[in-house]
Protein backbone atom coordinates (compact mmCIF):
# COMPACT_ATOMS: atom_id res chain seq x y z
CA UNK A 1 0.00 0.00 0.00
CA UNK A 2 2.82 2.11 1.06
CA UNK A 3 4.32 2.08 -2.90
CA UNK A 4 1.21 2.44 -4.13
CA UNK A 5 0.64 5.80 -2.47
CA UNK A 6 4.28 7.21 -3.18
CA UNK A 7 4.02 5.92 -6.86
CA UNK A 8 0.80 8.08 -7.04
CA UNK A 9 2.44 11.11 -5.31
CA UNK A 10 5.38 10.65 -8.32
CA UNK A 11 2.93 10.40 -10.87
CA UNK A 12 0.73 13.73 -9.97
CA UNK A 13 4.09 15.52 -9.46
CA UNK A 14 5.54 14.49 -12.85
CA UNK A 15 2.00 15.54 -14.30
CA UNK A 16 2.03 18.15 -12.63
CA UNK A 17 5.42 19.35 -13.77
CA UNK A 18 4.62 18.33 -17.55
CA UNK A 19 0.99 20.37 -17.59
CA UNK A 20 3.32 23.83 -16.55
CA UNK A 21 5.34 23.09 -18.89
CA UNK A 22 3.25 23.05 -21.95
CA UNK A 23 1.69 25.88 -20.27
CA UNK A 24 4.55 28.26 -19.93
CA UNK A 25 5.94 26.81 -24.00
CA UNK A 26 2.33 28.29 -24.97
CA UNK A 27 2.28 31.19 -23.55
CA UNK A 28 6.25 31.76 -24.35
CA UNK A 29 6.91 34.30 -26.84
CA UNK A 30 8.69 33.61 -29.83
CA UNK A 31 12.43 34.10 -30.34
CA UNK A 32 13.40 37.10 -32.08
CA UNK A 33 14.22 37.40 -35.63
CA UNK A 34 17.84 36.35 -36.21
CA UNK A 35 18.99 38.95 -38.71
CA UNK A 36 22.14 39.83 -40.23
CA UNK A 37 23.64 36.15 -40.20
CA UNK A 38 25.65 37.08 -43.22
CA UNK A 39 27.21 40.10 -41.47
CA UNK A 40 30.41 40.12 -39.97
CA UNK A 41 30.28 42.88 -36.93
CA UNK A 42 31.20 46.91 -38.56
CA UNK A 43 30.21 49.94 -38.59
CA UNK A 44 28.04 50.24 -41.49
CA UNK A 45 25.67 47.57 -39.67
CA UNK A 46 25.92 49.13 -36.80
CA UNK A 47 24.65 52.61 -38.34
CA UNK A 48 22.13 50.98 -40.28
CA UNK A 49 20.74 49.10 -36.78
CA UNK A 50 20.99 52.22 -34.60
CA UNK A 51 19.36 54.52 -37.06
CA UNK A 52 16.62 51.79 -37.70
CA UNK A 53 15.85 51.47 -34.03
CA UNK A 54 15.90 55.11 -33.20
CA UNK A 55 13.41 56.18 -36.37
CA UNK A 56 11.19 53.37 -35.82
CA UNK A 57 10.78 54.30 -31.54
CA UNK A 58 7.61 56.04 -30.96
CA UNK A 59 9.14 57.54 -27.99
CA UNK A 60 12.46 58.55 -30.00
CA UNK A 61 12.37 62.75 -31.50
CA UNK A 62 13.60 61.25 -34.81
CA UNK A 63 10.38 58.86 -34.82
CA UNK A 64 9.15 58.25 -38.64
CA UNK A 65 5.71 57.00 -39.44
CA UNK A 66 4.99 54.03 -41.35
CA UNK A 67 4.19 55.97 -44.77
CA UNK A 68 7.21 57.82 -45.07
CA UNK A 69 9.98 55.01 -44.35
CA UNK A 70 11.27 55.03 -47.46
CA UNK A 71 14.30 53.61 -49.05
CA UNK A 72 15.98 53.78 -52.63
CA UNK A 73 18.13 50.97 -53.81
CA UNK A 74 20.42 50.79 -56.90
CA UNK A 75 20.80 47.94 -58.65
CA UNK A 76 23.74 46.55 -60.51
CA UNK A 77 26.67 46.45 -57.56
CA UNK A 78 24.47 47.46 -54.80
CA UNK A 79 22.41 44.39 -54.41
CA UNK A 80 23.02 41.95 -57.99
CA UNK A 81 26.86 41.69 -59.59
CA UNK A 82 27.82 43.92 -61.96
CA UNK A 83 31.55 42.26 -62.15
CA UNK A 84 30.69 39.15 -64.57
CA UNK A 85 32.34 41.06 -66.25
CA UNK A 86 30.22 44.09 -66.90
CA UNK A 87 26.91 44.80 -66.25
CA UNK A 88 23.48 42.48 -67.12
CA UNK A 89 22.27 44.34 -69.38
CA UNK A 90 25.70 45.50 -71.33
CA UNK A 91 25.84 41.99 -71.16
CA UNK A 92 22.80 41.17 -72.59
CA UNK A 93 23.22 43.30 -75.40
CA UNK A 94 26.52 41.71 -76.69
CA UNK A 95 24.52 38.69 -76.99
CA UNK A 96 21.36 39.88 -78.48
CA UNK A 97 23.49 41.73 -81.46
CA UNK A 98 26.52 39.79 -81.28
CA UNK A 99 25.70 36.13 -81.11
CA UNK A 100 22.06 35.56 -80.92
CA UNK A 101 20.97 33.60 -84.00
CA UNK A 102 17.40 35.03 -84.31
CA UNK A 103 18.37 38.43 -83.98
CA UNK A 104 22.31 39.00 -84.89
CA UNK A 105 21.94 38.78 -88.77
CA UNK A 106 19.18 41.73 -88.42
CA UNK A 107 20.81 44.37 -85.83
CA UNK A 108 21.21 47.72 -87.09
CA UNK A 109 24.93 48.76 -87.20
CA UNK A 110 24.86 51.17 -84.45
CA UNK A 111 23.80 48.78 -81.93
CA UNK A 112 26.29 46.42 -83.06
CA UNK A 113 28.72 48.87 -82.83
CA UNK A 114 27.71 49.43 -79.37
CA UNK A 115 27.64 45.95 -78.64
CA UNK A 116 31.19 45.17 -80.07
CA UNK A 117 32.49 47.89 -78.05
CA UNK A 118 30.94 46.52 -74.83
CA UNK A 119 33.27 42.66 -76.30
CA UNK A 120 36.29 44.92 -76.75
CA UNK A 121 35.88 46.25 -73.10
CA UNK A 122 35.44 42.98 -71.44
CA UNK A 123 37.50 40.77 -73.46
CA UNK A 124 40.64 42.68 -74.40
CA UNK A 125 40.21 45.83 -71.60
CA UNK A 126 39.46 48.34 -74.49
CA UNK A 127 38.02 51.11 -73.06
CA UNK A 128 34.58 52.35 -73.62
CA UNK A 129 33.80 55.24 -75.36
CA UNK A 130 32.92 58.45 -73.30
CA UNK A 131 29.36 58.91 -72.26
CA UNK A 132 28.67 55.35 -73.37
CA UNK A 133 25.48 54.72 -71.17
CA UNK A 134 23.67 57.09 -73.31
CA UNK A 135 25.10 54.72 -76.65
CA UNK A 136 24.38 51.90 -74.93
CA UNK A 137 20.76 53.27 -73.90
CA UNK A 138 20.20 54.31 -77.33
CA UNK A 139 21.14 51.03 -79.03
CA UNK A 140 19.17 48.63 -76.12
CA UNK A 141 16.17 50.60 -77.14
CA UNK A 142 16.57 49.54 -80.82
CA UNK A 143 18.06 46.06 -80.23
CA UNK A 144 14.45 45.05 -78.76
CA UNK A 145 11.91 47.00 -80.49
CA UNK A 146 8.51 45.26 -81.24
CA UNK A 147 8.90 42.68 -78.44
CA UNK A 148 5.89 42.61 -76.04
CA UNK A 149 6.25 42.78 -72.55
CA UNK A 150 5.85 39.22 -71.92
CA UNK A 151 8.15 38.37 -74.59
CA UNK A 152 11.25 40.55 -73.43
CA UNK A 153 10.30 39.53 -69.89
CA UNK A 154 10.75 35.60 -71.14
CA UNK A 155 13.43 36.70 -72.84
CA UNK A 156 15.69 38.23 -70.00
CA UNK A 157 15.02 35.31 -67.61
CA UNK A 158 16.24 33.10 -70.18
CA UNK A 159 19.57 34.90 -70.92
CA UNK A 160 19.85 34.81 -66.92
CA UNK A 161 19.71 30.93 -66.61
CA UNK A 162 23.25 30.86 -68.50
CA UNK A 163 26.14 30.86 -66.00
CA UNK A 164 27.69 34.29 -64.55
CA UNK A 165 30.72 34.86 -66.62
CA UNK A 166 33.63 34.36 -63.83
CA UNK A 167 32.02 32.24 -61.67
CA UNK A 168 31.20 28.81 -60.30
CA UNK A 169 28.17 27.21 -58.71
CA UNK A 170 25.61 30.85 -59.87
CA UNK A 171 23.43 31.98 -62.67
CA UNK A 172 22.98 35.10 -63.61
CA UNK A 173 19.72 34.72 -62.29
CA UNK A 174 21.26 34.29 -58.71
CA UNK A 175 23.97 36.19 -58.66
CA UNK A 176 22.73 38.56 -55.58
CA UNK A 177 24.89 39.62 -52.75
CA UNK A 178 23.23 37.59 -50.17
CA UNK A 179 23.68 40.27 -47.08
CA UNK A 180 21.89 42.83 -49.17
CA UNK A 181 19.18 40.57 -49.29
CA UNK A 182 18.70 40.51 -45.81
CA UNK A 183 18.79 44.30 -45.29
CA UNK A 184 15.85 44.11 -47.28
CA UNK A 185 13.95 41.55 -45.02
CA UNK A 186 15.48 43.78 -41.84
CA UNK A 187 13.26 46.92 -43.56
CA UNK A 188 10.72 45.16 -44.43
CA UNK A 189 10.19 43.88 -40.88
CA UNK A 190 10.66 47.15 -39.82
CA UNK A 191 8.21 49.07 -41.67
CA UNK A 192 9.81 50.21 -44.50
CA UNK A 193 8.94 50.66 -48.16
CA UNK A 194 12.28 49.99 -50.52
CA UNK A 195 12.31 50.76 -54.34
CA UNK A 196 15.07 49.97 -56.87
CA UNK A 197 15.66 52.96 -58.81
CA UNK A 198 18.34 51.48 -61.07
CA UNK A 199 19.75 52.68 -64.41
CA UNK A 200 19.38 49.66 -66.06
CA UNK A 201 16.01 49.05 -68.14
CA UNK A 202 13.16 49.05 -65.76
CA UNK A 203 11.88 46.26 -67.24
CA UNK A 204 15.16 43.85 -67.23
CA UNK A 205 15.13 45.06 -63.29
CA UNK A 206 12.16 43.77 -62.97
CA UNK A 207 12.69 40.58 -64.62
CA UNK A 208 15.53 39.72 -62.46
CA UNK A 209 14.31 41.11 -59.25
CA UNK A 210 10.96 38.89 -59.15
CA UNK A 211 12.56 36.16 -57.65
CA UNK A 212 12.93 37.93 -54.28
CA UNK A 213 9.94 38.97 -54.12
CA UNK A 214 10.21 42.90 -55.22
CA UNK A 215 7.05 44.30 -56.43
CA UNK A 216 7.15 45.34 -60.05
CA UNK A 217 5.50 48.44 -58.54
CA UNK A 218 8.41 49.49 -56.76
CA UNK A 219 10.92 49.45 -59.79
CA UNK A 220 11.98 52.61 -61.41
CA UNK A 221 14.80 52.36 -64.41
CA UNK A 222 15.83 53.15 -67.86
CA UNK A 223 12.59 53.59 -70.10
CA UNK A 224 11.56 53.50 -73.57
CA UNK A 225 8.04 54.58 -75.59
CA UNK A 226 5.67 51.57 -75.27
CA UNK A 227 2.78 51.81 -77.80
CA UNK A 228 -0.56 49.67 -78.28
CA UNK A 229 0.83 46.91 -81.63
CA UNK A 230 -1.80 48.38 -84.09
CA UNK A 231 -0.84 52.02 -82.75
CA UNK A 232 1.50 52.79 -85.62
CA UNK A 233 3.07 56.94 -85.98
CA UNK A 234 -0.51 58.53 -83.98
CA UNK A 235 0.02 60.02 -80.94
CA UNK A 236 -1.22 57.86 -77.75
CA UNK A 237 -2.98 60.88 -76.91
CA UNK A 238 -5.16 60.81 -80.53
CA UNK A 239 -5.30 56.64 -80.49
CA UNK A 240 -7.72 54.24 -78.27
CA UNK A 241 -6.41 51.25 -77.67
CA UNK A 242 -8.64 48.25 -78.36
CA UNK A 243 -8.99 45.73 -76.04
CA UNK A 244 -7.65 42.99 -78.14
CA UNK A 245 -4.79 44.98 -78.63
CA UNK A 246 -1.13 44.39 -76.34
CA UNK A 247 1.73 47.11 -75.72
CA UNK A 248 4.96 46.59 -77.29
CA UNK A 249 8.47 48.56 -77.44
CA UNK A 250 9.72 50.91 -79.23
CA UNK A 251 13.29 52.13 -80.06
CA UNK A 252 12.24 55.76 -78.36
CA UNK A 253 14.18 56.29 -75.25
CA UNK A 254 12.58 57.95 -73.18
CA UNK A 255 15.28 58.24 -70.25
CA UNK A 256 18.29 57.15 -68.94
CA UNK A 257 18.01 56.99 -65.14
CA UNK A 258 21.05 58.22 -63.15
CA UNK A 259 22.41 60.64 -61.25
CA UNK A 260 20.23 63.73 -61.29
CA UNK A 261 17.43 61.87 -63.52
CA UNK A 262 17.33 59.37 -60.55
CA UNK A 263 16.48 61.95 -58.30
CA UNK A 264 13.77 63.62 -60.39
CA UNK A 265 12.25 59.72 -61.30
CA UNK A 266 11.99 58.94 -57.43
CA UNK A 267 10.05 62.52 -56.74
CA UNK A 268 7.71 61.74 -59.74
CA UNK A 269 7.46 58.08 -58.87
CA UNK A 270 7.39 58.22 -55.05
CA UNK A 271 6.36 61.80 -54.50
CA UNK A 272 8.23 61.34 -51.10
CA UNK A 273 11.96 62.34 -49.98
CA UNK A 274 13.72 58.71 -49.07
CA UNK A 275 14.95 58.62 -45.31
CA UNK A 276 17.46 55.85 -46.20
CA UNK A 277 19.68 55.42 -49.52
CA UNK A 278 22.19 52.51 -50.99
CA UNK A 279 24.46 52.92 -53.58
CA UNK A 280 27.66 52.14 -55.06
CA UNK A 281 28.95 54.28 -57.67
CA UNK A 282 28.59 57.73 -58.50
CA UNK A 283 25.67 57.59 -60.57
CA UNK A 284 23.80 57.30 -56.74
CA UNK A 285 25.34 60.31 -55.40
CA UNK A 286 22.51 62.89 -56.45
CA UNK A 287 19.81 60.05 -55.23
CA UNK A 288 21.82 59.70 -52.06
CA UNK A 289 22.36 63.60 -51.68
CA UNK A 290 18.35 63.67 -52.41
CA UNK A 291 17.90 61.54 -49.51
CA UNK A 292 19.90 63.55 -47.37
CA UNK A 293 18.19 66.96 -47.73
CA UNK A 294 14.96 65.64 -46.84
CA UNK A 295 14.92 68.16 -43.26
CA UNK A 296 11.92 66.58 -41.66
CA UNK A 297 13.38 63.06 -40.80
CA UNK A 298 16.69 61.80 -39.84
CA UNK A 299 18.31 60.22 -42.56
CA UNK A 300 20.95 57.78 -43.59
CA UNK A 301 23.09 56.77 -46.68
CA UNK A 302 25.01 53.67 -47.52
CA UNK A 303 27.62 53.25 -50.37
CA UNK A 304 28.93 49.39 -51.01
CA UNK A 305 32.35 49.06 -52.21
CA UNK A 306 33.72 46.64 -54.42
CA UNK A 307 37.00 45.41 -52.74
CA UNK A 308 37.45 42.02 -52.37
CA UNK A 309 39.04 40.38 -55.22
CA UNK A 310 38.87 37.24 -53.75
CA UNK A 311 35.50 36.20 -53.96
CA UNK A 312 34.83 39.09 -56.89
CA UNK A 313 36.23 40.63 -59.79
CA UNK A 314 37.32 43.82 -57.98
CA UNK A 315 40.01 46.60 -58.94
CA UNK A 316 40.95 47.18 -55.83
CA UNK A 317 42.96 50.60 -56.50
CA UNK A 318 39.28 52.09 -57.75
CA UNK A 319 37.81 50.78 -54.80
CA UNK A 320 39.95 52.51 -52.62
CA UNK A 321 39.61 55.74 -54.37
CA UNK A 322 36.05 55.25 -53.61
CA UNK A 323 35.90 54.27 -50.21
CA UNK A 324 37.72 57.75 -49.70
CA UNK A 325 35.29 59.53 -52.12
CA UNK A 326 32.44 58.43 -50.41
CA UNK A 327 33.91 59.25 -46.92
CA UNK A 328 34.22 62.70 -47.51
CA UNK A 329 30.67 63.02 -48.37
CA UNK A 330 29.38 62.19 -45.86
CA UNK A 331 28.22 58.44 -47.10
CA UNK A 332 28.52 55.28 -45.04
CA UNK A 333 30.52 52.63 -46.45
CA UNK A 334 29.59 48.99 -46.58
CA UNK A 335 33.16 47.36 -47.74
CA UNK A 336 32.24 43.80 -49.17
CA UNK A 337 35.43 42.75 -47.88
CA UNK A 338 35.12 43.01 -44.57
CA UNK A 339 31.51 43.41 -43.71
CA UNK A 340 30.44 40.55 -45.01
CA UNK A 341 31.22 36.69 -44.53
CA UNK A 342 29.83 35.57 -48.41
CA UNK A 343 29.05 37.73 -51.21
CA UNK A 344 26.95 35.30 -53.40
CA UNK A 345 27.17 32.50 -51.27
CA UNK A 346 29.50 30.24 -49.97
CA UNK A 347 29.05 27.64 -52.48
CA UNK A 348 29.87 30.06 -55.36
CA UNK A 349 33.64 30.86 -56.37
CA UNK A 350 35.46 33.20 -58.57
CA UNK A 351 37.29 31.72 -61.36
CA UNK A 352 38.99 33.58 -64.81
CA UNK A 353 36.71 34.86 -66.76
CA UNK A 354 35.81 32.61 -69.73
CA UNK A 355 35.14 33.82 -73.16
CA UNK A 356 34.03 31.73 -76.50
CA UNK A 357 36.31 32.57 -79.76
CA UNK A 358 35.03 35.45 -81.99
Amino acid sequence: MYMKKQLCIVTIVLVTILTSCSKDDANAQPSAKAYFQLWNKCEALTTLQQYVEDVTNPQSPNFISVEDRIATFDMDGTFIGELYPTYFEYNLLEYRALDDPTYKDKAPEDVREAAQEIRDFVRNGKALPSHFDMKHAHAAAKAYAGMTIAEFDAYVKDYAKTPANGFTGMTYAESFYKPMLEVFDYLKDNGFTFYVVSGSDRFICRSLVQSIGIDPTKVIGMDVMLVSNKQGEEEGVNYTMGKDEYLIRTDSLLIKNLKTNKVRQISQEIGKIPVLSFGNSSGDQAMHNYCLSNSKYRTATFMLVADDSDRDHADLEEGAKREKKWRENGYTVISMKKDFKTIYGFNVQKVDFAFPEN
